[in-house]
């Protein structure tokens, strides 16, 4: 495709034909023409508003936009309910790899029940690889509001799923033929399958069920990243046993080889929960297949550390996800 706008034929036939209608709460959603869109509320509801971009990989670029954006949504506590879409192309980029792009998008967001409710499409020289940012909107009654800050000393920490979820699975995807010379296939297979538990909704469904406080999902900086950020918006300490922390033997041996912290990756699908009824969480979870565990306790004071047996090891505020560091 030639840079600039994309052009009207292709825009309705790989982009508009791709995206269905399926919210009552969305009055005007993506057409030619069509420079905003409507959403309908309750007068006691809010908005519940998140926007992300996909930089660190184009593999499932399509499918990890959507997720990535619905699951700040639901951390909130909020029902997800459409997101708008900017996606910027590569010069040269073939029509087809819009077409697949926006066909991930859609089984996602109708996997959650959600409706791409508008967006902007280009080819620009400015990029290399696509680039698709999300704003996800989402609704929620004011009452039932749930932020990070939300974490009170005294109350303990669960998990859900694992650490270093997101990002095990996009380097298997981008560095399998490199693993490869260590690993056998079927290993490699399931280290790319773990994109599977990338949503974190029904988790955050059945926390609201049980009762939280605060809810973050892990992304960036990965556990020990998110980690802080819940002591640091809450003003509160923290007190983390690291080997109960749920990892699974496909990050451990792919950050091995890549020689990257485990703790420290990208791990969207991967939720922290902080709660007065943390057993009662985690056998709720489980019920529902849903890996959790108890991991540690909110605290006094602005102490966040990391117990490995007899040895203590201080948070610090997230740095550069480890992610690049294969990827670079």
């Amino acid at each position: 495709m030639k840079l600039g706008k994309v052009p009207e034929s292709i825009l309705k036939r790989s982009v508009l034909d791709q995206i269905k209608h399926r919210r009552d709460e969305v009055l005007v959603g993506p057409a030619i023409g069509e420079d905003c869109s409507v959403l309908s509320l309750k007068e006691d509801e809010v908005l519940v508003i998140s926007t992300d971009p996909i930089t660190g990989t184009e593999h499932d670029i399509g499918t990890l936009a959507v997720h990535i954006t619905a699951n700040d949504i639901a951390s909130n506590g909020a029902e997800v309910i459409g997101i708008m879409l900017s996606v910027l192309l590569p010069e040269h980029t073939e029509e087809n790899k819009l077409k697949t792009i926006m066909k991930d998008i859609e089984t996602v967001c109708s996997l959650l029940n959600i409706e791409v409710m508008g967006g902007h499409t280009e080819v620009t020289k400015a990029v290399n690889q696509p680039i698709i940012t999300v704003t996800g909107i989402g609704k929620m009654k004011r009452s039932e509001l749930i932020k990070t800050a939300g974490a009170k000393p005294g109350q303990e920490i669960v998990m859900s799923k694992w650490a270093g979820l997101e990002g095990t699975a996009i380097i298997a995807k981008a560095k399998e033929e490199e693993l490869l010379s260590r690993y056998s296939a079927s290993f490699i297979d399931g280290a790319k399958r773990m994109i599977d538990f990338i949503s974190v909704l029904p988790d955050s469904r059945i926390a609201r069920k049980v009762g939280v406080t605060s809810m973050h999902d892990v992304t960036e900086g990965g556990i020990f990243g998110a980690l802080w950020e819940i002591g640091y918006a809450a003003g509160v300490g923290l007190e983390v046993d690291l080997k109960k922390i749920l990892i699974k033997q496909e990050t451990v041996e792919i950050c091995e080889f890549f020689n990257i912290n485990p703790y420290k990756l990208i791990s969207s699908g991967c939720m922290l929960m902080v709660t007065d009824k943390a057993n009662l969480l985690v056998e709720s979870l489980l019920a529902e297949g849903i890996p959790a565990a108890v991991i540690g306790r909110i605290t006094e004071g602005s102490d966040r550390i990391i117990c490995n047996g007899d040895e203590i090891r201080y948070l610090e505020p997230p740095k550069s996800d480890e992610l690049y560091k294969v990827l670079a």
